[in-house]
C-alpha cells in the first residue's frame, strides 16, 4: 500500500523505520511544525521529520490538519492509509477520508482505558499491572475508534513513562506493520470499542507533575515514575524548584531506616536520602536543582548543606509554561 505515516516525537519514529522497511511505500509524512526546544530555544525539527528527509521521503508539516493546502497535499499523494504515531493534533473529517483505509492510530494503551494524550503517563500514576497499544481506526471522537487490533504489556515496579513508551514503541511499530499487511490483505475488521472501562489520560503539564509528600510514599512512587522524563517531578526546597528522579519507598527492614519522618523532612542515613510521606521514607536516586544537571541525591544533599530539619515542598513560584509533545495522535 501507499502509506503516509503522521507522526512528530521520539516514540513515532520506530514505526516510521518498520514502514519503510516494510512491504508497503511510504510516500509521505505529516508531522507537527519545527518548534523551539532546548536552553537556547532555537528552532528544531521533529525526530520524525528528521528521519523522513534521511530516507528522502517528503513531508508536510502543516499549521494544522484542517487547511485546504494540507489536505489538497495530501491528495496528492494518493494515501491507502495514513498510520498515526503520536502526531499531536485533531484530525478533520476532510483529512480523514483522503486514505481509503483511514488513518490509523497507534495508541499506548488498551482502549478503551486512557483515552489521550498521555496514556502511559496515567498508567502508572494509577499503579496499573498491565498496559498495551491498541491499533484502531481514528474517528471524529478521541480515542473513540473502532479496534483492529492489541497487544499487552506487563508493566515492572520500577517502570517510567520513558521506559514503558520505549518498550511500547518498539512492540507496537511491528505490530503496526502487521495491520498494514492485514488491511492490504483484506484479512483484518474493525471491531467497535468496548462500552465500558473508558478513561481519560490528558496531557501532564508541569503544574501536574508536582510531588505532595504528604500522600503515602506509594502514590509519590508512582507520580514520580509517571512523571519521568517528561515533564519530570519536582518539588521545592526554600522556594526553589527541585526537580526528582525516581524514588523508592523504603521497605521495613528492623532498622532505623524504618522510623517515620513527617512529610517533606529530610534525613540522612549513611549515603542514602530519605524524605519522609504520609506512610513509610521513600530514598532519593537522582536530583536536580534550578539551573543545575541531575546528580545523586548524596552529593546534592553535601553540595547544598542540608542539615536534619531541612523540609521538601515549601511553597514555590507558578511552574514555567512547558512545550513538550504530545504521546499521542
Amino acid at each position: 500500500m501507499r502509506l503516509v505515516l503522521a507522526g512528530t516525537p521520539e516514540v513515532a519514529v520506530p514505526s516510521l523505520a518498520a514502514l519503510v522497511a516494510s512491504r508497503h511505500d511510504v510516500v509521505g509524512v505529516v508531522t507537527r511544525p519545527d518548534a523551539a526546544a532546548g536552553r537556547g530555544r532555537r528552532s528544531r525539527p521533529s525526530p520524525v521529520r528528521v528521519l523522513a528527509q534521511a530516507h528522502g521521503i517528503p513531508v508536510l508539516a502543516p499549521r494544522h490538519p484542517r487547511e485546504p493546502d494540507f489536505v489538497a497535499a495530501l491528495r496528492d499523494l494518493q494515501p491507502d492509509c495514513v498510520p498515526v504515531v503520536a502526531y499531536g493534533a485533531l484530525v478533520p473529517r476532510a483529512a480523514r477520508d483522503v486514505p481509503t483505509h483511514g488513518w490509523v492510530n497507534l495508541h499506548f494503551s488498551l482502549l478503551p482505558a486512557w483515552r489521550g494524550a498521555a496514556p502511559v503517563q496515567h498508567a502508572l500514576m494509577a499503579g496499573d499491572d498491565i498496559s498495551g497499544v491498541t491499533v484502531f481506526r481514528l474517528d471524529e471522537g478521541m480515542d473513540t475508534g473502532p479496534l483492529l487490533a492489541t497487544m499487552t504489556e506487563r508493566l515492572r515496579a520500577d517502570d517510567t513513562a520513558g521506559a514503558v513508551l520505549d518498550r511500547l514503541a518498539t512492540a507496537g511499530a511491528q505490530l503496526l506493520v502487521q495491520v498494514m499487511d492485514a488491511l492490504e490483505d483484506g484479512a483484518v475488521q474493525p471491531v467497535p470499542q468496548p462500552a465500558d472501562g473508558a478513561s481519560l489520560a490528558p496531557k501532564i503539564g508541569v503544574a501536574d507533575a508536582r510531588v505532595d509528600l504528604t500522600l503515602p510514599a506509594v502514590a509519590v512512587d508512582r507520580l514520580v515514575r509517571g512523571c519521568t522524563p517528561s515533564p519530570g517531578a519536582w518539588t521545592t526546597l526554600q522556594g526553589r524548584r527541585l526537580k526528582l528522579g525516581p524514588v523508592t519507598p523504603v521497605e521495613p527492614s528492623g532498622g532505623e531506616l524504618d522510623d517515620l519522618l513527617p512529610p517533606g523532612h529530610v534525613r540522612f542515613i549513611g549515603a542514602d536520602v530519605l524524605v519522609g510521606t504520609a506512610t513509610v521514607p521513600v530514598r532519593l536516586s537522582t536530583v536536580q536543582p534550578e539551573g543545575k544537571r541531575p546528580m545523586p541525591a548524596g552529593d546534592w544533599a553535601r553540595g547544598a548543606r542540608l542539615s536534619t530539619v531541612s523540609v521538601l515542598g515549601d511553597p514555590a513560584p507558578s511552574p514555567a509554561p512547558t512545550t513538550d509533545e504530545e504521546h499521542d495522535g
